[in-house]
């Protein structure tokens, strides 16, 4: 590691791809020295690469690595496994978390059983399914000018470099679109019909590389392409931000490989851990507004699988491509206020059952997500005063449930999961499954924007913290709308936005 910085024009709490674009915007345009740091190691050579770029053995431990207080294997749960938890209430860790991913205080907790983090640089960026679908009418921040936003958000794909060219257009593919098309003609909005999905990924010839954290950094995600003005440093807890007044002076780091303390002091701060931990942190520091760790808002997650119809899908074709990629159903907000994804099942983040599982080459699998229809105050996370997470931050509790409206959202849902399943073949079970609450990984709300400070939002338009002169939050923790679509690239944009305003700031 070279000299260390502890004085930096910013520090960057936490490496996820909002941090990444962050750090990236912050020193290639604004030409500003910028320190991130981050709790967990380093997975891979490239900082915040992708575990699925690496080889499986590699991945394996990746993914143990990343796993903060369980770093050990854990099994697969299957999509009835994880359905059968949310039904009887049967919350073990083997139901509950995936690879890569651990429960915030390593245990069960709280109201959102299956809400969990990634410890490690790239965040959840390294683990997650890469889909960036353009957040619609109905989903959109209200007082964020529409042009500013369109044009944040086609910074956000150049960053993540989205493409629906991730998987080949096959005949088969085209029919498995076409007969989705046909039986959700009527839900879709003109213009926004059944399509590939938006995927941050590059291909190279057959090879698929998946965009983490790294693909924002560059150059400088490697050692020795980083310049002299920016640094990551991995195992590095910020146990406090040190407050005066107004502003942020500085923070208090805790190097968890030897174990000592010290500070760090920047002109600007920028909190991007996760929507859990961006709170944790903030109240860690005393920095308590009203709206802080409230409006927690998670997306419901219904899932199916379908064993594709040979001859209506065209596999039976002459030299058809088993290949389908992954497919989008976009979200209406009038006529189909969910966000629907087909996937084959190398892009599924979970898993059939054994048998099923023995011949998936022609298998989808199907998770449609629905938006919380009710946001609420009293959704929340909440810390403690006196008890502690591995870590050494305020241990938390979450309280949180689903509205009637909520599960009626969840029965719509399931009743769309059948239309799709009976378009493409044989559906593989029942009935749509519900999985645990917080199995989307998808939480937002906890720091959330707003147009005024009125106790309802943490931050402005763009992320600045109500009453603090140079204390910034980014991440999915922001997006105060309720969503079905996956945030990631929302809360880029958001981040380069972010930076704009950083810049200017920083300029004078």
């Amino acid at each position: 590691m070279r000299n260390a910085m502890f004085d930096v024009d910013v520090l960057i709490v936490g490496s996820g791809p909002v941090g990444a674009t962050c750090a990236r915007l912050l020193v290639d345009e604004g030409g500003l020295s910028v320190l991130m740091v981050d709790a967990g190691p380093q997975l891979s050579e490239r900082a915040g690469e992708h575990v699925r770029n690496l080889p499986e053995e590699v991945r394996l431990a990746a993914q143990v690595a990343a796993q903060g207080p369980t770093p050990f294997r854990y099994p697969v749960p299957s999509m009835p496994e994880r359905a059968g938890a949310a039904l009887t209430g049967d919350y073990r860790l083997e139901h509950l978390v995936r690879p890569g991913t651990h429960l915030p205080n390593g245990e069960q907790w709280g109201e959102l059983p299956a809400a969990a983090c990634s410890t490690n640089v790239g965040g959840m960026g390294a683990h997650w399914t890469c889909a960036c679908p353009t957040p619609a009418e109905g989903e959109a921040i209200e007082f964020i000018p529409a042009a500013q936003m369109q044009a944040a958000l086609a910074k956000a794909r150049e960053l993540l470099q989205v493409t629906t060219a991730a998987y080949p257009d096959t005949p088969v593919s085209q029919r498995l679109r076409e007969r989705l098309g046909s039986a959700f003609a009527e839900f879709t909005a003109k213009g926004r019909p059944v399509q590939r999905m938006p995927l941050a990924c590059s291909t190279d010839l057959s090879q698929r590389r998946w965009s983490g954290s790294d693909t924002i950094l560059g150059e400088m995600a490697e050692e020795s392409g980083r310049p002299e003005r920016f640094e990551i440093r991995h195992n590095t807890a910020c146990l406090q931000l040190i407050v005066r007044h107004d502003h942020v002076v500085g923070a208090q780091l805790l190097d968890r490989t030897t174990g000592t303390q010290y500070r760090v002091d920047a002109k600007t701060v920028i909190v991007a851990a996760d929507a859990l931990r961006t709170p944790q942190l903030l109240w860690a520091s005393g920095i308590r507004p009203e709206a802080l760790g409230r409006y927690l808002n998670d997306q419901p997650q219904v899932v199916h699988a379908v064993r594709l119809d040979a001859d209506a899908c065209g596999i039976n074709q002459a030299g058809a491509d088993p290949t389908v990629g992954v497919y989008w159903v976009p979200y209406d907000q009038q006529h189909h206020p969910f966000h629907g994804q087909v996937m084959q099942m190398e892009a599924c983040p979970v898993a059939l059952t054994d048998d099923a599982q023995a011949n998936v080459e022609h298998i989808v699998a199907m998770g449609w997500f629905c938006c919380k229809q009710d946001i609420r105050a009293q959704d929340r996370v909440r810390f403690s005063e006196t008890e502690k997470d591995f870590l050494g931050l305020p241990a938390m509790t979450l309280d949180y449930s689903l509205t009637e409206r909520d599960l009626q959202q969840v029965g719509a849902a399931r009743d769309l999961l059948q239309r799709a399943g009976r378009a493409l073949g044989q559906p593989l079970g029942e009935t749509p499954l519900m999985l645990p609450p917080g199995s989307s990984l998808h939480y937002q709300g906890t720091t959330r924007m707003g147009e005024v400070d009125d106790g309802t939002s943490v931050c402005d338009d763009r992320g600045k913290v109500w009453g603090m002169r140079n204390l910034y939050v980014a991440g999915n923790g922001v997006i105060p709308t309720p969503t079905a679509c996956n945030p990631t690239l929302t809360s880029v944009a958001l981040a380069v936005r972010a930076c704009e305003r950083i810049q200017q700031e920083l300029r004078r």
